[in-house]
């Protein structure tokens, strides 16, 4: 378990969260900018010093304020990942590596230098200088150098926020496999949605120094009452597992969790009982009174309506749905549920297109 009570005021700030957070998988810190986030990230890594804190990560108190106890950053067991990745310009990229890596003495490396340049894929980078790397390329040697520290604990401040969006996708699959290799938990900074969704386990949604909400990434993305449900990215994750494959028709079928529904999805072939996690945008989901046969959309799911709230246009209102368990949203115009007629407890289909689904 981590924890992280912080208490920390500047002129015209504050900052005031109490978090217990999992010691394992990815946590986002989301916000927008003066949230909160990045300040709450130095103070975990010593770099600023909350006037009442208390920091424990599992048995490790590296803050405690109420007993004097304030451990220096230099002795945090952690790995911090800037915004750039601050590589020495006069090392190589195996001497910048190396560098991380003569931190830790021997016995205790938790990551050695084969598998940090395996997960991060950059074996064939070693030579090469900074200034001969992409920003996405530099970026993965300094999660790598990261890495090879053997921290507890891993922090990342919008490690994508300097790149385009060509170099976002080329490293974001990087860090879902460090997600799904590593036991190493990971507090990841971002004002992206997008990548929230997609890396996250759980999310702590920030706003003026507070925290809004803390929780599993699935239900927290659901809730109506956060800013989260109000942007045009608004929708659910789900983490589904393969029950089959269409290969005519490049066609998935998913499993959807704790449930007997299952939804199609077009995506290159996976094996049979393998987890895949998918997004659901508000935007593509459809409401009907009958489960319409003749169609091409191919995802038809039986929901119940659980609440409704105005969005951000007037013109529109969003919908939170179960789907067995499962939670949905759906924006749709004012219009439509009047036409609907909807209200909480009653029964619809969703409708979701195959191509739709962000996986």
């Amino acid at each position: 378990m981590i924890e992280v009570r912080l208490q920390l005021k500047y002129p015209g700030f504050a900052l005031d969260v109490d978090l217990q957070l999992p010691d394992r998988g990815v946590t986002a810190l989301y916000g927008q900018s003066g949230s909160g986030k990045t300040t709450c990230l130095r103070c975990i890594a010593g770099l600023e010093r909350a006037n009442d804190g208390f920091i424990r990560i599992n048995d490790n108190v590296w803050q405690d304020s109420r007993q004097n106890v304030f451990v220096p950053p230099h002795k945090r067991a952690l790995g911090y990942v800037f915004q750039e990745a601050s590589l020495f310009p006069h090392m190589s990229v195996l001497a910048n590596l190396q560098f991380g890596l003569k931190r830790i003495p021997r016995q205790q490396r938790r990551v050695d230098m084969a598998q940090a340049t395996e997960l991060l894929g950059i074996g064939h980078l070693l030579e090469r200088y900074p200034q001969y790397l992409s920003g996405g390329e530099r970026q993965r040697v300094g999660i790598a150098r990261a890495l090879l520290t053997s921290p507890q604990l891993l922090l990342m401040d919008e490690p994508l926020a300097a790149l385009d969006s060509k170099r976002k996708s080329e490293i974001l699959p990087y860090l879902e496999h460090l997600h799904d290799e590593l036991e190493i938990p990971l507090l990841y900074v971002s004002h992206a949605q997008d990548e929230v969704a997609r890396l996250a386990d759980h999310i702590v949604v920030l706003s003026n120094g507070k925290a809004l909400a803390s929780g599993p990434i699935g239900e927290t993305l659901a809730r109506l009452d956060l800013p989260l449900a109000l942007g045009d990215d608004a929708g659910v994750v789900i983490n589904g597992t393969v029950s089959a494959y269409d290969e005519h028709y490049q066609l998935l079928t998913l499993q959807l969790p704790d449930s007997q529904l299952q939804m199609r999805v077009a995506h290159a072939p996976l094996e049979r009982g393998k987890a895949l996690r998918f997004k659901v945008q508000a935007r593509d989901v459809s409401l009907s009174l009958q489960a319409e046969e003749h169609s091409s959309i191919l995802n038809r799911l039986p929901v119940t309506v659980v609440q409704e709230i105005p969005a951000d246009n007037s013109a529109h209102v969003l919908v939170r749905l179960d789907a067995v368990g499962t939670p949905l949203l759906a924006r749709i115009t004012r219009f439509s549920r009047d036409q609907l007629q909807l209200h909480p407890g009653q029964m619809l289909w969703a409708q979701i297109k195959a191509v739709a689904v962000l996986a």
